[in-house]
Parts: C-alpha cells; sequence; structure tokens
C-alpha cells in the first residue's frame, strides 16, 4: 500500500470502455508525515476521496481486485480515506 495525498484529477474523453464513470485521480505519495515523496500515480477513484485527502494506493492485481474494479485495466487503485497517520 501507497500512502498519498490527491492533488488533481484526469479528464480522459476517448478511453477503455471499462474505465468509462470511473474518476481517475492524480496521487502524490507522502511519507507518514505528510511530506512529498518523489512521483505520481493516476489511480482510480473507488472510495470517493477528495481534493487534498491523504488516501491509501494499491497497484498491480491488488488494484484489480478492489470495489468496481474487476475485469478493468488498471494498475492503481484507491481503497481508503485516512483519518489519521500514528507511528508508536
Amino acid at each position: 500500500m501507497i500512502l498519498a495525498r490527491i492533488i488533481g484529477t484526469v479528464v480522459a474523453t476517448r478511453k477503455d470502455s471499462r474505465l468509462e464513470g470511473k474518476k481517475l485521480l492524480i496521487c502524490r505519495p507522502v511519507d507518514p508525515d505528510g511530506n512529498d515523496d518523489k512521483g505520481y500515480l493516476i489511480a482510480v477513484d473507488t472510495v470517493h476521496a477528495g481534493y487534498r485527502e491523504k488516501v491509501l494506493v494499491v497497484q498491480g492485481s491488488s488494484a484489480r481486485m478492489a470495489s468496481g474494479c474487476k475485469d478493468t485495466p488498471v494498475d492503481a487503485a484507491i481503497v481508503g480515506i485516512v483519518d489519521a497517520v500514528s507511528q508508536d
């Protein structure tokens, strides 16, 4: 799982028909303290995440097992909205 923050959306007017109706979000990986890490991910939103929210992202076969993603050509899916991060 990847801890990330939503920083934007992707609009694609032409895409695979299995992606119709799915929201694509730009995710910026962050460390547990909330500081930006390198890179970006485009992920399918399965939990109705919003701008600047911290989320959990899964990739690969785990993404295809997320709600509503079975038999869908995705490599990353948002599967949770993070309320708090604690390091003890």
